[in-house]
């Protein structure tokens, strides 16, 4: 399961990284227009990213409780511990795969790295746009900051929600302890 969840990753950081950089490119050159976009584009990438990252999530507390259930004593599958050392751990409080503390990795550090980039060009595709947007009147800029505004903050809210606050791995864990409970 969790290899389709870096080909999934992987491939939306490629379709927003590339969406974003061709829509400055298309606005400086031909379209200002385009910048707009930016934002939009870099949104759907950190909602589709978060969203794979849930999956990933969902993967390893299944695996890890497989494990856990076929060889109690941890003497031979031991990817689920593997995986709480190198990638990132389970239960803890997290900004979607990123802990912090001892629990820090570098895939945490990867994880930062894209939300970054991401905020970057959502911020400098903003900046960008606002004029280009007001150019087309005031009523424009204010639908236009008022629908991204909004889903700027449903997904930051809900993202918290679920990942930060630890609400999608506690229903996993319900779940999984009903299903296999600890001997």
């Amino acid at each position: 399961m969790t290899r389709f969840y870096h080909e999934r990753f992987f491939s939306d950081v490629r379709v927003a990284s590339i969406g974003a950089l061709a829509l400055f490119v298309v606005g400086w050159g031909w379209v200002p227009e385009a910048f707009a976009l930016v934002p939009v584009v870099a949104l759907i990438g950190a909602a589709a990213t978060a969203f794979d990252a849930s999956y990933l999530i969902f993967a390893r507390h299944y695996a890890a409780r497989l494990e856990r259930v076929v060889d109690p004593r941890r003497e031979v599958l031991v990817a689920a511990a593997l995986e709480e050392s190198y990638l990132f751990p389970l239960n803890r409080r997290k900004l979607v795969v990123a802990a912090f503390g001892s629990g820090f990795t570098w895939f945490g550090f990867m994880t930062l790295f894209f939300t970054a980039t991401g905020a970057a060009a959502y911020g400098f595709g903003l900046a960008l746009a606002i004029p280009v947007v007001r150019d087309h009147g005031d009523a424009w800029l204010v639908a236009y900051l008022g629908v991204l505004g909004v889903l700027t903050i449903a997904a930051l809210v809900v993202g918290v929600w679920w990942f930060v606050t630890g609400v999608g791995e506690r229903r996993l864990t319900v779940v999984l302890d009903a299903a296999f409970p600890e001997r």
